[in-house]
């Protein structure tokens, strides 16, 4: 919203006030200005001059030399180039000394004639083409209206004149209008707002317009019908605050409509009186209903959006544009003014729908005043026939009812002071809230304050505290420290998933952050869980995102497909991020969310090329880091074969924590990493990221000052025995004494027997508080050969 401090001024005093301070005061009680423009700032000594005589220049045919009076004892020569200069002309002269934007006008000579001074056109005063009249847009300007030689230019376009830009928030539809400013600055500045009286001459005769109401979303419409009207160009005044506020002039009846718009933030619409007829009727629109705009678009319309007809055919839409059938124009000698109250919600989505914004449709979206609908169509109306030389028809033509009833807010002075947390007397809260022109009835600690219906956004009793506070100044606020500090914390739900992508980020892996949709063939891969269904999108963007994932994997392999196929051989990612189950075949219920931690590896694990060592990426490189990760996170991890569909079936483990499986590690199956990614050897794990935490605390224990001993064990026993089952039998059996024990040994063959195998494990012994000797780690040693004979009927391997 633009605000000339000129037109402001009529209705409050802001004299004592620039532009800048007035600004800082608006912007501290809670409305943003967001720029000052001083419209005079690069303009000076700018005067009326009259045009006397008019020869050509004898040296250049596009120059004429010109005497003009402007208002001094002789008249000046000029030399002018614009090509409707004429004698007898009111103009804009900028004098010898002269500044205008970006230009010092010096005595000169052009071609060997002297010029002292300037005629000029508004452009190069600085207005915008829009607001220049089409014969004036090539040449100088000159002034229709009665002026005087030497009379101040800058006067007479309203350009000593400072315009403030507001950034309105939604709710303040109010300071849509310099009514609704005007409000507001006088509360600021703790005077009183005065408005023009507003006097409409009437006709003996009455119109025989007839308004119909047939849609809820026009509670009210009014409509003066007003007689020989003269169209032609309006006063300078008019032009000048139109233009100030932004608005392009374009002849009197519209201008006025426009300037009581920016007046009283009430719409208004005129049509053509003969091209309309006698009947309004406002309803819904048909479908398919085609309608052409102002703007000269042709429009297809649905029910959903209100109009304006003649009975039969639409001629506005309802609080967002006029038709092209019935607008004002030079032929024009009769017109209907319109000023209605349409529901907001039906403008906007007009206004959404067919993508047609106007300064209208803006203020009905946000709500307009229903105390300034009847108004507004009176000043229009009384300007109209000053400015236009109308008749106005006597009576104004009502449909509908509007709602004009103060809304009433209940609050206490002690609500209001213990939301700001000050102490303000209740009288100082009744004279600062009367300043914004609410009525207020103050009793004990009871406020009752009765709200105008211009101020639509005070709704409840936190609405006035908020007045209270902005009036009163938020600067006076007090300064205090919380009473009690609270620190912050971070979840243990993220301090978890924290130290997770810490350890994975230290064991090499980068962080990879992929789409959680996907193809619905890829969406169940990985996934051993058979009852699980695809969760497919409604409205895909495309196949290769339809589905929502059930597994991390297939979108690390993407990523690993991406960047081997741009010669990136070597690499290793993880995802921690969330999956989604669907175990409900009618897909009625809402998938599960599941949080797992997934890996991907190819290539080089590692490569030493000085000591000529490279490690290439295998089952035990990525089992190894997930029993790092474990380890780390205080969990034990246990790990049987497994058979899961996308994986390869002799190089695949199902991971157990407690008994529990909570995920697998393993080669991605041959076929399917070649087909579908174009990966020769992949390797995988998949965990479910919030089961890797330990419910015990971790313990730290001093490490022992003496030395350890070793011992080797070799037995055969039957395929199905898993080495973790053994482990856990020795650990059991070989006592307080055993700190340690390493598979370093698988062996099948000829050499153990069918259905055979052997494991080779290294044992080692350690007492923490003296030195071990060798018999009793024999002992140990013989309690274990013991439990493994019984347990597994294992034979010691020589």
């Amino acid at each position: 919203m633009l605000v000339s401090k000129q037109w402001l001024q009529q209705f409050v005093d802001v004299s004592q006030k620039t532009g800048e301070e007035l600004a800082d005061l608006i912007t501290k009680s809670g409305i943003e200005v967001e720029g000052v423009e001083v419209r005079d700032a690069d303009l000076n000594n700018i005067v009326v001059g009259h045009v006397l005589t008019k020869e050509k220049h004898p040296e250049a045919d596009k120059l004429n030399i010109t005497t003009v009076d402007i208002g001094q004892e002789e008249p000046v020569q000029i030399v002018c180039g614009a090509p409707n200069i004429e004698a007898g002309q009111d103009v804009i002269v900028a004098r010898v000394g002269a500044r205008l934007p970006g230009i010092k006008i010096k005595r000169a000579k052009l071609r060997g004639v002297v010029s002292e001074g300037m005629i000029c056109s508004l452009e190069e005063l600085g207005f915008e083409k829009k607001y220049i009249r089409e014969d004036e847009q090539a040449g100088i300007h000159t002034f229709r209206e009665p002026v005087t030689p030497g009379q101040d230019v800058l006067e007479l376009l309203g350009l000593h004149d400072e315009v403030l830009e507001l950034g309105l928030t939604p709710n303040r539809s109010d300071c849509l209008s310099m009514y609704g400013v005007a409000h507001e600055v006088a509360g600021i500045l703790n005077t009183t707002a005065v408005f023009p009286a507003i006097d409409v001459t009437e006709a003996t005769d009455k119109t025989t317009l007839a308004v119909t109401l047939e849609s809820e979303e026009c509670p009210f419409y009014a409509a003066r019908e007003i007689q020989h009207v003269v169209i032609g160009e309006s006063p300078l005044w008019l032009k000048n605050r139109l233009i100030a506020n932004g608005i392009r002039p374009i002849n009197n009846v519209v201008d006025v409509t426009n300037f009581v718009l920016l007046e009283t933030g009430q719409p208004l619409h005129s049509f053509d009186a003969e091209k309309l007829g006698q009947q309004i009727v406002v309803r819904q629109a048909k479908a398919g209903e085609s309608f052409q705009t102002l703007d000269e678009v042709e429009r297809t319309l649905d029910p959903s959006m209100l109009v304006i007809t003649d009975g039969e055919k639409p001629v506005a839409l309802a609080g967002v544009m006029g038709g092209a059938n019935t607008e004002v124009d030079a032929t024009t000698t009769s017109i209907i003014l319109e000023s209605a109250y349409f529901a907001p919600t039906s403008v906007r989505k007009t206004s959404r729908v067919l993508g047609l914004r106007s300064d209208s449709s803006s203020r009905f979206e946000k709500g307009v005043d229903p105390r300034r609908v009847l108004l507004a169509l009176d000043r229009a109306a009384a300007l109209i026939a000053e400015l236009a030389g109308g008749t106005v028809l006597a009576g104004t033509v009502e449909a509908g009812t509007l709602q004009l009833d103060d809304h009433l807010i209940e609050a206490s002075v002690s609500y209001i002071n213990h939301r700001l947390g000050m102490e303000i007397e209740g009288t100082v809260m009744k004279e600062l809230l009367e300043r914004l022109g609410l009525e207020v009835e103050l009793s004990g600690d009871a406020l009752t304050v009765s709200v105008p219906t211009r101020r639509q956004d005070l709704m409840i009793p936190a609405d006035i505290a908020e007045e209270v506070a902005r009036l009163y100044g938020y600067d006076a606020l007090t300064s205090s420290l919380p009473q009690e500090a609270s620190r912050g914390f971070l979840p243990k739900r993220n301090q978890h998933r924290r130290q997770i992508r810490r350890l994975l980020q230290g064991a090499g892996l980068s962080q990879a952050i992929t789409y959680s949709l996907t193809s619905e063939q890829r969406a169940m891969q990985f996934n051993e869980q058979t009852d699980l269904h695809p969760v497919k999108l409604a409205m895909p963007i495309s196949e290769a995102r339809s589905t929502l994932r059930t597994s991390l994997i297939p979108g690390l392999l993407e990523v690993a497909q991406h960047n081997v196929a741009r010669q990136h051989a070597d690499l290793a990612y993880y995802e921690l991020g969330s999956v989604y189950l669907q175990r409900d075949a009618s897909l009625e219920t809402l998938p599960i969310e599941q949080e797992l931690v997934a890996g991907v590896a190819v290539g080089l694990a590692e490569q030493h090329r000085a000591h000529g060592a490279m490690v290439k990426t295998d089952f035990f490189v990525v089992k190894g880091i997930v029993e790092t990760l474990a380890e780390a996170l205080n969990v034990t991890l246990t790990y049987e074969a497994a058979v899961i569909d996308s994986m390869h079936p002799g190089r695949t483990a199902r991971v157990l924590m407690d008994g529990e499986a909570i995920g697998f590690v393993g080669q991605v199956h041959p076929a399917l990493s070649k087909e579908q990614y174009g990966l020769k050897e992949v390797y995988v794990f998949e965990l479910d990221a919030m089961k890797l935490h330990s419910k015990e605390p971790v313990v730290y224990q001093e490490m022992s000052r003496f030395p350890s001993m070793t011992r080797d064990i070799a037995i055969v026993l039957n395929q199905t025995v898993t080495a973790s089952e053994v482990e856990q039998v020795i650990m059991q059996a070989a006592g307080p004494l055993l700190q340690h024990v390493t598979l370093f040994d698988v062996y099948t063959g000829d050499n153990v027997g069918e259905n055979k195998k052997s494991f080779a494990f290294s044992l080692r012994y350690q007492n923490k508080e003296r030195t071990l000797v060798d018999e009793e780690v024999t002992a140990s040693h013989e309690h274990v050969v013991t439990a493994l004979t019984k347990a597994f009927d294992a034979e010691l391997r020589a």
